[in-house]
């Protein structure tokens, strides 16, 4: 019978595509990479009929797979919370969630027009827990049709803006662009670089998979875009628009005032009605706290290798963006690469990158130093310290991969209330 062979064929490929999704998973719980950093599905497995539809839809790959003909989350930390799956999955067996019942997320609490329980304050986009880009591009656009709602019955106040946008990321370009169009007087504020979060992702990762209205530019219609591709449609249109964005400014309070607030940065003080906060959840990176890491050698993230050809340079971290960013610096020409790391082990990075720092280790291409802590940083040299003792060795450059700090202390110094939700909407 020809249909023989062809159902055999088939059921191989579904149990190796079993085997393949179940050694991800088990490579994921070996490593400790069990919890999802924001929005995430679950999979109701009396309801789930085993179909594949979310596995396909998933644009990360691999984040989803079939285990014994149900759907599971194989690959937990990778899901930012596109939610096609949910879209894709035809017995709606999948619900969309904050946090887990081990590990809660906190969440800002917003009201439908976005405004938290602090008149005037706004949230919009991954910190409210859309990490998906097309969604916080219309949260940011939203967000200013209600704010626009909300001025149109105030009194002008000279030296007061109407808005301030804290934020450069999908929901603070969108709302910015927003904001212009419809004449606000406002500022957005960047403690890095135009993109937020998506300038951090690695070099050609896919960045959107659904098409989106931008204000001012109008709709991208494409389903796949590279990070560069779509960071470079953000610079023309923010160029081309003249929004007043300032770079390399970091907002550290939000006072209330009788009318308005006062926002006070590391540069300034500034005076708006209204806030719209459109910042990352670890946008802040995370520091070590020594004598000088506030030289301009010590960075938080790997941007261009090239850059450091001929450098020595100290990645101190031990996740996967450590190990990463000292395997991509190993190929840069004439480099000396330091890894080094608080913990005896590289338990929480993936066996994939693991295997790969211990060829390297093992060839001499990279000097591994665990049990060890940064003591001071110094304009040639690092000092650091270990059971042995302390020593210094020479650096030129500090790359600190030590992931962020949650904003929760600044969203509540601003009286701003936060709920944490486990495994929830």
């Amino acid at each position: 019978m020809p249909a023989i062979p062809i159902w055999g064929s088939y059921l191989l490929t579904r149990r190796q595509r079993a085997g393949l999704h179940k050694s991800i998973r088990d490579e994921a719980v070996d490593a400790g990479l069990t919890e999802p950093p924001s929005l995430h599905p679950v999979v109701d497995l009396d309801a789930c009929i085993g179909c594949g539809a979310c596995v396909r839809a998933c644009p990360e790959g691999n984040v989803l797979g079939l285990i014994e003909d149900k759907a599971s989350l194989i690959d937990p930390t990778r899901c930012i919370g596109h939610g096609a799956c949910k879209a894709a999955c035809p017995a709606d067996a999948i619900s969309l969630v904050f946090g887990t019942a081990t590990r809660g997320i906190d969440i800002p609490l917003v009201d439908p027009k976005f405004e938290t329980n602090v008149p005037g304050i706004y949230i919009a986009g991954e910190l409210g827990g859309m990490g998906l880009i097309r969604n916080a591009i219309e949260q940011g656009r939203q967000a200013i049709g209600s704010i626009v709602a909300a001025t149109q019955s105030d009194e002008r106040a000279d030296g007061m803006l109407d808005l301030v946008i804290v934020g450069a990321g999908p929901a603070g370009i969108s709302a910015s662009l927003a904001a212009q169009q419809a004449g606000l007087r406002f500022e957005t504020i960047e403690q890095d670089s135009l993109g937020g979060t998506v300038a951090h992702y690695p070099r050609g990762k896919i960045a959107m998979t659904a098409p989106v209205t931008l204000p001012g530019y109008g709709m991208l219609n494409f389903r796949e875009v590279s990070k560069e591709e779509l960071i470079g449609i953000w610079t023309k249109v923010v160029g081309e628009a003249g929004v007043p964005i300032a770079y390399q400014e970091r907002v550290l309070q939000i006072t209330p005032r009788s009318i308005g607030f006062s926002i006070e940065t590391g540069a300034r003080v500034l005076h708006a009605r209204r806030i719209l906060l459109a910042i990352g959840r670890r946008g802040t990176p995370r520091t070590l706290d020594v004598p000088g890491e506030d030289q301009t050698k010590v960075v938080y993230r790997l941007i261009e290798p090239e850059q450091y050809v001929g450098r020595s340079i100290l990645v101190v971290g031990g996740g996967d963006s450590a190990i990463e960013a000292a395997i991509a610096l190993v190929n840069v020409p004439r480099t000396t690469v330091t890894l080094t790391h608080r913990g005896e082990a590289f338990d929480r990075a993936r066996k994939k990158n693991r295997s790969t720092l211990q060829t390297l280790v093992s060839s001499g291409r990279i000097v591994c130093r665990t049990g060890t802590k940064v003591l001071e940083i110094r304009e040639k040299s690092v000092a650091l310290s270990n059971a042995g003792g302390c020593d210094a060795i020479p650096n030129d450059d500090v790359i600190v991969c030590a992931g962020g700090v949650l904003p929760t202390q600044f969203l509540q110094t601003a009286g701003v209330s936060v709920e944490r939700k486990f495994g929830a909407m």
